[in-house]
């Protein structure tokens, strides 16, 4: 089982990224897609998920309207596009089907 982030990088405030969640080794259309974020010395937070059939909620208030999850259940992908970012947007960035995680990708905002 793996799950493989990709898409981080450094971006100017008011740049977007998107994030790709490769999987393999399951059946990733069996699952709900979650993406969480961690900025170091803080928890783990839960900002969205997708189910099985694309339907998306954002929990996480303060990146509603900014941030768009979704999946490609054919080429086994998810997806976070992230749209005018902020400084504070500034994590690690993982992705998480069932109990599996993959490794974070990092963002960092900054001008």
């Amino acid at each position: 089982v793996a799950l493989v982030e990709s898409g981080g990088g450094l971006v100017q405030p008011g740049g977007s990224l998107n994030l790709s969640c490769v999987t393999s080794g399951f059946v990733f259309a069996n699952y709900i897609l979650t993406w969480h974020r961690q900025v170091p010395g803080t928890g783990r937070e839960l900002i969205a998920r997708v189910t099985p059939t694309g339907d998306t909620l954002i929990y996480m208030d303060s990146v509603k309207g900014r941030f768009i999850p979704s999946r490609d259940n054919a080429l086994n992908t998810g997806y976070l596009q992230m749209n005018n970012l902020l400084p504070e947007d500034t994590a690690t960035y993982y992705c998480k089907a069932g109990i599996f995680w993959g490794r974070g990708t990092q963002v960092t905002v900054s001008s």
